[in-house]
Order: structure tokens, then C-alpha cells, then sequence
């Protein structure tokens, strides 16, 4: 069923009173900056700290709930380039030398164990003991790549993180875009083949998807710190390819899936990617310096967060969903989720001025703090179910688990609100 947005009003003292507790709670906006800034330095980025650094090499595949290492766990390249982004950008706007150190760490770690020296582009996982494991090549690993690498450049002026980057933008338009359709496809072979599955993470047979928001990422970062001209066109034609064959003008939310000529296959609403991709748009246009890109980009990213509000906010807690498949809705609450609502409700308060926007990111962020954060181990819970309980066997890191959402989100709050 879909869920009525509610409407808030705006008090005088900007602050905040719900209607969804019998207990109602307020917060002023400098509050919210604080305590989402706290959380991220201090339970966000210590877990990581502590608890993933391999001695062995890198960082653990896969850490459980108090952060107890799975020594055997394959060591996946989306993990290590997200923790290579978190601790540049950490790094970056906080100058603390232990943030650095670890993003250093990461930095020599992903090149010398998942960038493909005679194929180019990056393998999918490697073993524990750091030998290839999943050879065949995944868009969005190799998106992840550009991010994590040029972030670091961005921050420490590392050379060697910006030649790299810049290498697996090259083979990405050379081997990854679709020469006829455009658009970047799902997966490859380590040869650059066509794989036994085309679509890696969800319909078999999707060949492009909404892994070209992370594209979008990346190719964003990258163009923050290197104003190629190449580049500045494909940045160009990702928000035209997000804004046009990924977008359903109708329904207003992203297609997750589709075959090489941008048919839909499937019949989904993706709540947590339609709002992190709302935000991303912006980001992306700002960095064009397009005033017509970025006024397009701005209507579509309002809808997009309209949508997600109305259509995937669980009404009784504040909490994203997760989304719809067909008649069903999966109601459960993914850490990614909350945390890109956070930033995508921020940033459409700022885009507009509507305050409802930002109550909308205190309602969520007040359930993070009383459902997410895990007081007893650190860092937050990856799933709580649909009536309020955490899933305490979940691991803290894995192939796909990370601290890239919600210290993302620690982050844009932090620079975004100061603004």
C-alpha cells in the first residue's frame, strides 16, 4: 500500500514537533548538525578504525556485528574502494593524520590488489589472502574505483590516485559504454567479454541499470579535480541518460533495470536510490557549471524526492522502505536507505526553502538514533525490520556493507548546513 507524506508545519524557532510518538520531540537545526557529526566521529569512523585493519594486508572482507573478524572472507573491491573514499574525505575536511594514514593504506591496497594490470579495469573480489579471486569486471566496482581515487587525490595530492583514476575512466569509455546506445553496461569477463550473467545485481538479464548513478559519482569526483573536456561531456550525457532513459517522467522514479535499447524489465520502485539519486543530480550539475543541466536536474530531483516521501516513508516511524516489487512492498529499513533520505531531504531544503524538507530529515534522523545506531557494539545496525527490531546477526562489513551512506551523510550534513 502506499503511504500518505505528511505535512509539517513551520514554527517560529525552526524546530521540530512530530505527531508519529506519543512523546513529541524537537530539534533545532544546529542540533541536528551536531549530533549527526558526533555520531560520525564518533562511533561511525572509531568502528571502522578499530575494527577493520587487516595486519595481514588491507582491511577484513567481512567484520560481524562487535566487529570480530572473518579471517577467511573474500575481500570485495566496492568495500575497499568506499572505505578508501570515507577515510580521503574524512581526511579532507577534518586534516586528522590517523584519517589520512588509513586512506593511505586503502589507496596502496585497492591498486596493487584490484586494479587489472594486463587487462585494465578492477576485479570484483580477491581472497583473503589477497590472491584474485572473481576476476570478471562490474561496472560499478570500477565506478567505485574513480570515486575512492580521486577523492584521494582530491585530498593528499597523491598523483598516482588521479593517473589511476584517470586510467579507469579511459577504459571504461573504451570497453564499458555502449558504442550504439550509449550508456555504460552492467558486466564483462576479465577479458572484456560478454559474462555467462549480464546482470550482476538483480534481472539476469539486465544489461544497463541504476548502477550508472555511481557512474554518475564518480565521473563527478573525477571532474572535480580534473577539468578534462571529454570528461566534461560525459558528465553531460550521465545526466541526460539519468534524466531521460532512467527516469520514468510519469511515475517520477528511476527505472532500476533495463535491456541494451532501455526497455523496462521489471516493475520496481527503489525508494533509497530514487532519493540518493536526487541529490547526486545536483551535485553533478552544480559541478558542470550548466545553468540549463542544472535547472532540469533540479525539477527531476525534486520529484524524485516528493516521490520517495509520499510513496516509500513508513508514516509510523519516519523511515525509508525499501522498496516496491510488483504488489508487495519490502517495508523493511536498510542503513543506506535512511541515511541518503537524510541528505536528500537536506539537500532539496536547501534547493527550495521548504521546511518540510528538513523535518522530513529530523523525522528520519530521529529514527536512526532510536533504531539504527548500535549503542552496544558501534557503528549502526544494517537492517531493522518493519516492526522495530534490528537483525543482530547482520555483519558491519562485507562485500556490499560499508561506511560509505552514513558517513556520507555525516559529511554532507556537516558541510551543508555550515553553509
Amino acid at each position: 500500500m502506499k503511504n500518505r507524506f505528511l505535512i509539517f508545519i513551520y514554527t517560529a524557532t525552526l524546530l521540530w514537533t512530530t505527531d508519529f510518538s506519543a512523546k513529541a520531540q524537537s530539534i533545532p537545526i544546529d542540533v541536528l548538525r551536531s549530533e549527526i557529526v558526533s555520531d560520525l566521529k564518533n562511533n561511525i569512523l572509531p568502528f571502522w578504525e578499530k575494527h577493520i585493519v587487516d595486519p595481514a594486508g588491507g582491511f577484513y572482507g567481512m567484520v560481524g556485528r562487535d566487529g570480530t573478524p572473518v579471517m577467511d572472507a573474500p575481500k570485495g573491491s566496492v568495500l575497499n574502494a568506499r572505505i578508501l573514499w570515507t577515510f580521503s574525505t574524512a581526511y579532507r575536511l577534518y586534516g586528522n593524520e590517523a584519517y589520512k594514514k588509513l586512506a593511505d593504506r586503502a589507496q596502496h591496497y585497492f591498486i596493487n590488489q584490484f586494479i587489472d594490470p594486463h587487462y585494465g579495469g578492477v576485479y570484483w573480489s580477491v581472497k583473503a589472502d589477497c590472491t584474485p579471486l572473481e576476476t570478471d569486471k562490474q561496472t560499478c566496482a570500477c565506478a567505485y574505483a574513480i570515486y575512492g581515487l580521486s577523492e584521494h587525490f582530491r585530498a593528499t595530492g597523491n598523483l598516482e590516485s588521479l593517473q589511476k583514476s584517470i586510467d579507469i575512466y579511459r577504459i571504461m569509455e573504451e570497453k564499458i559504454k555502449d558504442p550504439t546506445k550509449d550508456g555504460y553496461i552492467e558486466s564483462f569477463t576479465r577479458k572484456w567479454g560478454i559474462p555467462k550473467r549480464q546482470g550482476f545485481d538483480g534481472n539476469p538479464n539486465a544489461t544497463k541499470t541504476l548502477t550508472h548513478i555511481h557512474v554518475l559519482e564518480a565521473y563527478t569526483s573525477l571532474y572535480k579535480v580534473w577539468r578534462d573536456n571529454g570528461l566534461r561531456r560525459r558528465l553531460s550525457k550521465l545526466i541526460d541518460i539519468l534524466t531521460t532513459y532512467l527516469y520514468d517522467s510519469h511515475t517520477h522514479h528511476l527505472i532500476p533495470s533495463c535491456d541494451s535499447n532501455w526497455n523496462n524489465l521489471d516493475d520496481i520502485d527503489s525508494y533509497g536510490h530514487d532519493i540518493e539519486a536526487s541529490w547526486l543530480l545536483i551535485e553533478a550539475a552544480k559541478t558542470l557549471g550548466d545553468p540549463q543541466v542544472f535547472d532540469k536536474s533540479k525539477e527531476i530531483a525534486l520529484e524524485l524526492v516528493d516521490t520517495s516521501l509520499k510513496e516509500g516513508i513508513d508514516t509510523a516511524t519516519g523511515a525509508m522502505m525499501y522498496e516496491r516489487r510488483g504488489n508487495s512492498i519490502r517495508n523493511y529499513f536498510s542503513w543506506w536507505c535512511q541515511a541518503e533520505t537524510v541528505v536528500g531531504c537536506i539537500n532539496a531544503w536547501q534547493l527550495t526553502g521548504n521546511i518540510s524538507y528538513l523535518n522530513s530529515a529530523i523525522h528520519t534522523w530521529n529514527f536512526i538514533k532510536e533504531k539504527m545506531i548500535d549503542r552496544e557494539c558501534g557503528e549502526w545496525f544494517r537492517t531493522v525490520s518493519a516492526d522495530g527490531i534490528p537483525r543482530y546477526n547482520e555483519p558491519k562489513a562485507s562485500l556490499w556493507n560499508c561506511p560509505y551512506h552514513n558517513s556520507r551523510m555525516g559529511f554532507m550534513a556537516d558541510e551543508w548546513i555550515s553553509e
